[in-house]
């Protein structure tokens, strides 16, 4: 009886079929989960988008104007040269990096409006498509 509680244990055949089992349910659910993070990306950086558009009007209701290019998005976090009425900082916690942590191009005056944001997707290069693709205001 002793014998056999001190040799107690896992033989090397059930620890296999163990791992084999964990392996077989890691291949079903990280495929999954991987094209989450590609939406949970694009999401962020919608969002993202949407509250930099807000700091702008904001900037725009106290300076009379929208940042130029030079200027930036960095507008909304430092007072730039000129900008007497500045109210700032517009975003809390600084000016945030798109869902693949590349930081937005912004362009002032913009192709179809007063100002563009955009991020460059996954590769962080125009164009694209997919989660690659550019994602603009």
């Amino acid at each position: 009886m002793r014998r056999r509680k001190l040799e107690s244990g896992f033989t090397l055949v059930e620890l296999l079929v163990v791992l084999v089992i964990l392996g077989l349910l890691a291949a079903l659910v990280v495929p999954n989960l991987i094209g989450n993070v590609g939406k949970a990306q694009i999401a962020t950086t919608k969002t993202q988008i949407a509250n930099l558009e807000t700091a702008l009007d904001s900037f725009r209701l106290d300076v009379g104007r929208y940042p130029n290019s030079q200027e930036g998005l960095h507008a909304l976090v430092e007072r730039p040269a000129g900008a007497d009425r500045w109210d700032g900082p517009y975003l809390k916690k600084g000016v945030p990096l798109d869902g693949w942590e590349h930081p937005y191009v912004y362009k002032s005056p913009g192709d179809k409006g007063p100002y563009e944001i955009m991020s460059y997707g996954a590769d962080g290069v125009a164009g694209g498509d997919k989660e690659k693709a550019d994602l603009t205001n």
